[in-house]
């Protein structure tokens, strides 16, 4: 548009100089004696006189020609030095040669003003805790503490809880990885089905027994092939309270790795299907007990999804002895720009080294692993202290319940309040009826111990994460969600996590690339199938087409979003499971991909076409092609070649986001004059580029045809594609090659040039208006970047 605009403005001033010439040089006629006189000596009849007028004519003409023939020569020659500006809209050589295509002068984005910025401008979060100064003080020893390795001995009085009796809140629970050493089915198949059908029966036999679960991916499946008693069992354990679901996500997502928006979207999946199934509200506490690391995005998430309260324990073990000294492992988790307390979430820190049995009962993992009731002498699994746990009977009762409780005496001197969180679980655990057994009859057994026996100053008890919680909000006369008097207030994240020594987990911010993209490209598909279904469906129903439209479609929206929300899970996106469940997850997320491809080809045909009443829905013949298609889940995409005719086809752009957007489109085709229109007609102009098939060789019978489109905001827009030797307005790229060596020969291909030049070890440099790389001049890799914005 703008192009076409300044060609019809220069055609006009040319115009108007002709005019304007021809008009000076009739004057001067009429006014010049000299013409005059010698006008005379014709005869002063009317022939002679239309005569003369003709041949004076005939002369202004010519000079006009000139005129004209010269203006243009001045244009060219002003655009082959480059000497129109690059705020005008022409394409023009810069001073190395190379076409340049300018930006029009609107605005391709929204600019950033001082008052966007206020809040990194501002004062800093008033917190007790931030972790850059934290991590600042400490010295990452790892001093031995003892029997808890990573702290130090914990002393108590005896009498320290007579006027308060201790709270116990022991809470079972089952740690179900969605994939790690077997696929999602098949951990399903083997064990996570088997935990959901003894949980509904074992918790029925009595009410104090409690648990809580997270991955909702497994709980759906499982839900889908229960019967309706099952299903009915289920709902009313969660009603009653006896099992809480915590987090609610689809899964237990990765914290380091993932976008956020898949954080949310995940989240979301998780908590919709418990709404439309067990029409619950969403749950009211977090538990994430595995990913490597912990982002202070999950707090900010939670509380905007209504949660009160969360529970995080992969954190670095210098850390957690830091937090436990200062009595500091339960804080309000603050963002670091919020000022005032807006975003404060309630967090408890798990003080040991894992969430296993052996590792929270206490500080001393060889006695807490003796009341890990599975480990009984002839389990599969055993204490790797020696020491087996043993049965609890009336005659040992006193003695094992005296030994537990010091434990959680110990433990509890490390938090500020009198009320103990005790995890009971580990990964896949509960699969057998067995344990269910073992471990709730043996703890009941020491509860109703405890709990009789005034002088021991504890209350005992199964719950549910939220029970601790609230217990502890009750304790300290606060509402839930509310800051406890005295608690410290945290800003920052818990990254990089170690477990033990120099055991850094941190290989998994870039283990297995290709998925981590694969994951993201999906992600963008997710969005933009997600914003065209909507507006077409929303056209559908206006339209009343609702019986020739796939509405269907949307069954292949909900697979993509669960397939991305298995992939965050904090083993898939990370890249830490086995080589077979990584080729599982690939070949869900490829399905998605074709899948989301469907829904954007449907939703995109549906609304391009003027005439909707001429629409018609082809399975098996879908109108438009995608970009790319993969082969396989471990592929690279291959771009679909455009071939090129005299008749026009078609290139469908979409813009996912919520504003107009300029930016450049590259497309392969098969010819080398390409001519590229907009819906309206007006010519775009186009530069060609080379399409190499290794280092050194062009392809001779693919291009690269690239121009700037200017898309609608959450819109469509159409170019028509011709194979044109009247191609006008296509600028041909000139390519360098820097080779290391003389043995290799370079040979362009008409009708694109190159030329080479042999590497030296200076780092070389591409800069733009607002971007300046620069790259290694032996490896030719990229080692700098430097970024220019401008604030207005």
């Amino acid at each position: 548009m703008k192009l076409k605009k300044q060609v019809t403005v220069c055609g006009g001033a040319i115009f108007c100089v002709a005019v304007f010439s021809l008009y000076l040089m009739l004057d001067r006629v009429q006014h010049d004696p000299a013409r005059r006189q010698s006008a005379g000596n014709f005869p002063r009849s009317q022939i002679s006189v239309l005569q003369n007028r003709i041949e004076q004519l005939e002369q202004l003409l010519e000079e006009n020609h000139q005129i004209i023939s010269h203006i243009k020569d001045s244009v060219l020659e002003l655009t082959d030095t480059g000497a129109i500006s690059p705020s005008g809209h022409l394409p023009f050589r810069s001073a190395n040669g190379s076409w340049v295509l300018p930006f029009d002068d609107r605005p391709t984005f929204l600019s950033v003003k001082p008052l966007d910025c206020q809040f990194a401008l501002g004062r800093r979060s008033q917190t007790d805790l931030q972790m850059l100064d934290v991590y600042s003080l400490l010295s990452f020893d790892n001093v031995d503490g003892g029997v808890w390795k990573q702290g130090f001995e914990i002393t108590y009085e005896p009498n320290e809880w007579d006027d308060e009796p201790l709270q116990v809140f022991v809470v079972p629970h089952s740690h179900n990885d969605p994939g790690w050493i077997k696929t999602f089915d098949k951990y399903y198949s083997d064990q996570t089905q088997h935990i959901f059908n003894n949980l509904v029966v074992k918790l029925a036999e009595d009410p104090r027994r409690k648990f809580i679960w997270s991955e909702i991916s497994f709980f759906a499946k499982w839900w889908e092939s229960a019967d309706v008693h099952k299903q009915e069992a289920m709902r009313k354990l969660i009603l009653s309270g006896q099992l809480e679901i915590v987090t609610g996500g689809w899964v237990m997502t990765d914290e380091a790795n993932a976008h956020y928006s898949a954080m949310i979207d995940q989240l979301i999946e998780g908590h919709q299907w418990l709404e439309k199934n067990l029409g619950k509200t969403g749950p009211r506490s977090g538990w994430a007990v595995d990913p490597f690391g912990h982002s202070a995005t999950m707090p900010y998430l939670l509380k905007r999804a209504n949660m009160s309260s969360m529970l995080i324990q992969r954190v670095h073990y210098s850390i957690k002895k830091h937090f436990a000294a200062t009595r500091s492992l339960e804080f309000m988790w603050r963002q670091a720009w919020d000022i005032e307390s807006g975003t404060d979430m309630f967090c408890h820190m798990m003080p040991f080294y894992s969430y296993d049995v052996p590792h929270t009962c206490g500080p001393d993992p060889k006695i807490c692993c003796q009341f890990d009731f599975k480990r009984l002498p002839g389990s599969r699994v055993n204490c790797p202290w020696k020491v087996p746990p043993r049965a609890i009977t009336d005659a040992n009762v006193a003695e094992r319940a005296g030994v537990l409780l010091d434990q959680y005496r110990k433990k509890s001197k490390l938090f500020r309040s009198k009320v103990l969180l005790v995890p009971l679980g580990d990964d896949f655990r509960y699969d057998k009826a067995l344990e269910w057994d073992q471990q709730y009859f043996n703890y009941q057994k020491l509860f109703d111990y405890m709990n009789s026996h005034p002088e021991m100053h504890v209350k005992a008890q199964f719950a549910t994460l939220t029970d601790y919680f609230n217990a502890v909000y009750k304790a300290n006369g606060v509402a839930p969600g509310t800051r406890p008097p005295d608690y410290p207030v945290l800003s920052g994240d818990f990254f990089t996590y170690a477990d033990r020594e120099d055991h850094y987990w941190s290989g998994y911010y870039t283990s297995r690339p290709f998925y981590k993209n694969l994951d993201r490209v999906l992600e963008s598909h997710l969005r933009g199938a997600e914003i065209l279904y909507s507006l077409a469906v929303a056209h559908v129903r206006r339209a009343g087409l609702e019986g020739r439209y796939p509405v269907s479609d949307y069954s292949l929206l909900t697979d993509a979003r669960r397939n991305i929300g298995l992939f965050q899970h904090h083993d898939a996106i990370t890249g830490t499971a086995k080589e077979a469940v990584v080729i599982d997850y690939g070949n869900r997320l490829l399905r998605s991909l074709v899948g989301l491809k469907r829904v954007i080809i449907n939703a995109a045909h549906f609304l391009v076409i003027k005439n909707k009443d001429i629409y018609r829905f082809y399975q098996t013949e879908p109108f438009l092609e995608t970009d790319d298609r993969r082969a396989t889940q471990d592929s690279l995409p291959q771009r679909t070649l455009i071939e090129l005719e005299s008749t026009p086809r078609y290139l469908v752009l979409f813009n996912p986001i919520e504003q107009e957007r300029l930016c450049v489109v590259t497309m392969l085709v098969n010819s080398a004059r390409v001519r590229v229109l907009t819906e309206d007609g007006q010519t775009l102009p186009v530069q060609l580029s080379a399409q190499w098939v290794s280092a050194v060789e062009m392809s001779g019978e693919v291009y690269q045809a690239s121009f700037m489109a200017r898309l609608p905001a959450l819109g469509l827009a159409v170019f028509h594609l011709y194979d044109s030797a009247d191609a006008p307005m296509m600028l041909r790229s000139d390519t360098l090659l820097r080779i290391p060596g003389r043995g290799q020969s370079i040979r362009g291909l008409d009708p694109l040039p190159v030329r080479s030049q042999t590497v030296d070890a200076q780092p070389f440099y591409i800069q733009s208006q607002s971007l300046t790389l620069g790259f290694s001049g032996t490896t030719g890799l990229l080692e700098s970047g430097n970024c220019y914005l401008s604030i207005t």
